[in-house]
């Protein structure tokens, strides 16, 4: 039996992007569903969206890529998708890479594109958050993390059917990670890499969400904080 693909796409003032993210998963993919949710955009990202995707969701107001994502998720199960493919819309990450990260289901549950940290050009700042939250992440479940914080995923629906993951922002994402892990799902890593300088600038506010990602981090009782 063929795998049901959906792609979730968090966007918020993407339009200058979105439409190129989504040939790009169309190339890569077999007729994937596309579904977008705008993220309370105050550009033309809600129009781009209804020319390209499959569905679009809109938000009145912004929410967080955390809420844009548990959205899309639900609405990508509704619909029947065995795999659910997660990527930004500003476009840093490269879609040409979504066929790798389905392939890498086959033997794991949630598979992360992980980005290179050496050598890339990553900012410092980032460089560094990305550095700290895959170890302390590494600490909390037991095994080596190449990436705790890339929103470019391949996600089985079983593991979206059992995670509940709190948080709104984009602590959303290191909570999933950590929670399919301790529910004994297999995690995965595909190397990708990353355009950054994008037209749409990255949306990560460096102090309020790292606090948030370090809050999460606690609850679990990591004993990190940065």
């Amino acid at each position: 039996m063929d795998t049901r693909v959906a792609c979730v796409i968090p966007a918020l003032d993407a339009e200058p992007t979105l439409s190129g993210v989504v040939s790009g998963l169309q190339r890569s993919l077999d007729r994937p569903l596309v579904i977008v949710v705008d993220d309370g955009s105050r550009d033309d990202t809600a129009q781009s969206a209804r020319r390209v995707a499959d569905e679009v969701v809109r938000f009145p107001v912004n929410r967080g890529k955390g809420a844009a994502l548990r959205v899309g998720c639900a609405l990508a199960l509704h619909r029947g998708a065995d795999v659910v493919v997660t990527i930004d819309a500003d476009g840093q990450h490269d879609p040409a890479y979504a066929r790798a990260l389905v392939d890498a289901t086959a033997t794991s549950d949630l598979v992360i594109g992980a980005r290179a940290r050496a050598g890339t050009t990553m900012p410092a700042g980032r460089r560094l958050t990305n550095a700290l939250s895959a170890a302390a992440v590494a600490r909390c479940i037991g095994y080596p993390v190449a990436d705790a914080q890339s929103g470019y995923r391949a996600i089985r629906a079983s593991v979206l059917r059992a995670v509940a993951a709190r948080g709104d922002r984009y602590e959303f994402e290191t909570e999933f990670l950590i929670l399919a892990a301790k529910h004994g799902f297999r995690v995965g890593f595909v190397p990708v890499p990353t355009h950054y300088g994008s037209a749409v600038p990255s949306r990560f506010r460096p102090l309020r969400d790292s606090m948030r990602i370090v809050r999460t981090l606690w609850r679990f009782n990591t004993g990190f904080a940065f």
